[in-house]
């Protein structure tokens, strides 16, 4: 979930989705009168463009409307993932179960029932925002370190938010599921949530999911699994150049030294390390030797064992 958004004048902004006029009334003005900017839309399509307008940091939303019901609006807004991270309570009237499931089945966050009280409202909204500063915060030291990270909703897979170092890694990997506006969580990440899950009801090792491309590795790490709502998933890009740039920076090596080392603990020949990097095997050796000189050790599978263990600690 995101934290409230503020409007321009530094007031959080809450959509309410309502096509009774007397209930939007009531509602607008418990909540002017707390100090939030009140937006309102009276039917479903209205609602969708607000939402995708004004970025609200919370929506109430009618569940019975004329034309497109709450339900459907809700789905279409998890469905977006401009929209998805909104948290939507549910207003209703009804009280069957099989509507509240519903409502939380669309992916709404809560729901309250009619007639409205406004003072249960605001207790619902506060409840929630101080959710959503936690997220944002963890989220925001995220960006802030420049770490890759997605927040996902383990029912159903669905992308709650991202950071743009994730984005950028998941349309690289994933580019017939992860278009610029619009995501579809790729079935390989669908399946392995699905054994998080059931990994964490057995107590068994949590797995872990990695995308193999020619020109890298993609690992999904879980880092926190605890909220029920959304699970945040560590990524982590491994790659030949990125291994050869650490190696470099460990061991003070040149940039040949580097690659000519990296290769070696791929079991490469030097006559296979010289036909890649377009040297002769009698250049490579002489690399390897000052690479000796400079890790401490004698000979090559030595060289590719302390090399190795230290690329290990830093993936």
């Amino acid at each position: 979930m995101s934290n409230l958004k503020p409007s321009r004048d530094g007031a959080p902004i809450v959509l309410i989705v309502d096509d009774v006029p007397d209930n939007l009334a009531v509602l607008h003005d418990a909540l002017d009168e707390s100090g939030f900017t009140v937006l309102v839309a009276n039917n479903g399509e209205a609602a969708l463009v607000a939402a995708i307008e004004a970025q609200p940091g919370i929506i109430l939303l009618d569940a019975i409307m004329p034309g497109m019901d709450g339900f459907e609006v809700c789905r279409k807004l998890k469905a977006d993932i401009n929209t998805r991270h909104i948290p939507i309570i549910f207003m209703t009237g009804l009280t069957e179960s099989e509507h509240v499931v519903a409502a939380f089945q669309a992916g709404g966050t809560d729901y309250i029932t009619k007639p409205i009280r406004a003072i249960e409202v605001l207790a619902r909204i506060d409840a929630h925002m101080q959710t959503s500063r936690l997220m944002n915060q963890a989220r925001g030291a995220l960006d802030a370190f420049g770490q890759a990270a997605v927040a996902i909703t383990p029912s159903n897979g669905k992308v709650v938010w991202q950071t743009p170092l994730a984005r950028e890694w998941m349309q690289r990997y994933f580019p017939e599921h992860y278009a610029h506006y619009q995501s579809k969580t790729p079935p390989q990440v669908l399946s392995w949530i699905e054994k998080v899950s059931l990994a964490r009801e057995t107590q068994a090792d949590i797995p872990l999911l990695t995308i193999v491309l020619p020109r890298g590795r993609l690992n999904f790490v879980p880092a926190e699994l605890n909220d029920s709502e959304q699970w945040v998933i560590l990524l982590r890009e491994e790659s030949d150049a990125a291994q050869i740039e650490a190696l470099m920076t460990i061991f003070k090596l040149t940039s040949r030294e580097s690659e000519v080392l990296y290769w070696a603990t791929k079991g490469k020949t030097s006559r296979d390390i010289g036909d890649i990097l377009g040297s002769s095997p009698r250049t490579v050796n002489k690399h390897l030797e000052h690479v000796f000189v400079k890790l401490g050790v004698e000979t090559r599978t030595a060289a590719a064992a302390l090399a190795s263990s230290k690329i290990r600690t830093i993936k």
